[in-house]
């Protein structure tokens, strides 16, 4: 095990038994490198590492402190490497999200407001109305998000938006069967929230998972390839 990987072992040791608790300050350098056996150099290369995953802060003039350690917070750091999945990969992650989906939107149903419904409705007739491919792809992104968050699980629909990131990057409604993909996901989306509306926790279930599956059955039909540039300026071709 290399120098750095014997800091970062420790130190996320240190977080993992509680010794170093959500938002407490590190000790001090000379501390920490005593006791882990380490150089200065190796251990601020740890706390690089561990400030990427979102597990400490780096406060200019003020030291290193452990963060808050939000589940939604870690989970949106494996976007580091989901992001990194070819289609593939991608596409094993499906299966996932077919469950997911489908538990945040029978969630949904169960907590569901008046104000929901009305998003809902409001976001899905722009969505029906729009013909460009990008527009269509944000509008859909932006229905998903919805739908997750009115689970009322955070930590849920941080790990929907990771996985969806990655999916984004694959561009479907701009190919030859665009506008076929947009007529199903379109009607996919209202069955999603006609249930939604209903109440009916079940059938927002089985719309949800139906709709996330005919979206995998158009990428392994299409096998699109990535799209180069940031994922948040091409990369929103995907259906949900």
């Amino acid at each position: 095990m290399s120098a750095v990987e014997t800091a970062f072992q420790g130190l996320r040791q240190m977080m993992a038994t509680g010794r170093l608790q959500a938002g407490q300050r590190f000790p001090i350098e000379s501390e920490l490198c005593a006791e882990l056996g380490v150089s200065r150099s190796s251990l601020r290369e740890a706390v690089r590492m561990l400030a990427a995953l979102g597990v400490v802060e780096v406060r200019q003039g003020a030291g290193t402190y452990v963060s808050q350690l939000r589940a939604a917070d870690i989970v949106r750091s494996l976007s580091l490497t989901v992001g990194l999945l070819p289609l593939d990969g991608l596409l094993e992650i499906y299966e996932l999200r077919r469950v997911l989906e489908g538990h945040a939107a029978a969630q949904a149903a169960a907590r569901r407001s008046e104000v929901l419904v009305e998003r809902m409705d409001a976001l899905l007739t722009e969505l029906e109305a729009c013909d460009d491919p990008t527009g269509t792809a944000e509008l859909d992104h932006r229905f998903h998000t919805m739908i997750a968050e009115a689970g009322g699980n955070p930590t849920l629909a941080a790990l929907l938006e990771v996985f969806r990131s990655r999916s984004r990057n694959y561009q479907i409604f701009d190919s030859a069967s665009g506008p076929e993909i947009k007529r199903v996901s379109d009607d996919g989306h209202r069955a999603i929230a006609t249930a939604i509306t209903a109440r009916d926790g079940g059938a927002a279930q089985t719309a949800a998972a139906a709709h996330v599956a005919e979206t995998e059955r158009w990428l392994r039909r299409l096998h699109p390839p990535p799209s180069t540039g940031d994922a948040e300026g091409v990369g929103r071709a995907a259906a949900g």
